[in-house]
């Protein structure tokens, strides 16, 4: 086997016969598209729309299973009621109930508004700008579950 056919090609170009192409790093690969985050968006607000609308309208709701074994509030407990408060228009009485759902929720809804924007002038190419540090985008699950176990220690200590 010759130098020639183990050489990996360098990226963008395409591999000949029997090569394989190299995968982008996770640096050089494009974001997620727009209309899949807000299809996503839609997908959980719906979801939270419709246990608000039970729980105001039908008085239907679920208990949680976390607070039903620890005796704690979890991260969540509160979103259904404070859901269902903000669909009465009694703004104090859902930040009472959780905060860091409202605050999350608004932040989310600013994020939401810029993926309209991407989604809109898809078309062009994007300038490579992005809304959030790379390392946030790669880490955001450790990111929620870290301010989610914090939140969870401060409401119940």
């Amino acid at each position: 086997m010759s130098s020639e056919s183990s050489a990996v090609a360098p990226l963008g170009s395409v591999a000949g016969p029997g090569e394989s192409a190299p995968s982008p790093s996770p640096r050089e690969r494009p974001a997620r598209p727009a209309g899949q985050a807000l299809a996503a968006v839609a997908g959980v607000g719906a979801v939270g729309l419709g246990l608000s609308v039970g729980q105001a309208w039908f008085g239907f709701g679920f208990s949680c299973p976390f607070r039903a074994l620890t005796g704690w509030l979890c991260p969540l407990c509160g979103g259904t009621g404070a859901g269902s408060a903000l669909l009465t228009g009694q703004w104090a009485l859902a930040w009472r109930l959780n905060p860091l759902l409202l605050v999350v929720a608004s932040l989310i809804g600013l994020r939401t508004l810029g993926w309209l924007v991407e989604y809109r002038r898809r078309p062009q190419a994007s300038d490579g700008r992005r809304w959030l540090p790379a390392a946030w985008s790669r880490h955001w699950l450790a990111i929620a579950a870290g301010v989610g176990l914090l939140y969870t220690l401060w409401r119940n200590l």
